[in-house]
């Protein structure tokens, strides 16, 4: 089946904000090394989710949603990793 090109043009959008949508999350800690005001619970949910999506992209071989998935999971793994190790609060 086709896919129209303006569903690859939202698509395309779609993933690059979603995966650009946590630089500057990433800037401001990395920048700060304070992630005290980054809900752990958030992002350890996140970095499920967008592991479930791949896992669901394996699963369908559906490449694009595979790829951005990776891509949102390596971000959104940045800010929980950032989150354990600048976490101001002991």
């Amino acid at each position: 089946m086709a896919v129209p090109p303006v569903a690859v043009v939202v698509g395309t959008a779609a993933a690059l904000l979603s995966i650009s949508s946590f630089a500057p999350q990433i800037l401001k800690i990395w920048k700060e090394k304070d992630a005290s005001a980054v809900s752990l619970r958030t992002y350890v949910v996140t970095v499920a989710g967008f592991s479930c999506w791949v896992a669901y992209g394996i699963l369908i071989k559906a490449w694009p949603v595979i790829a951005s998935n990776i891509a949102c999971l390596l971000m959104s793994g940045a800010v929980l990793a950032m989150k354990w190790r600048f976490d101001q609060r002991t």
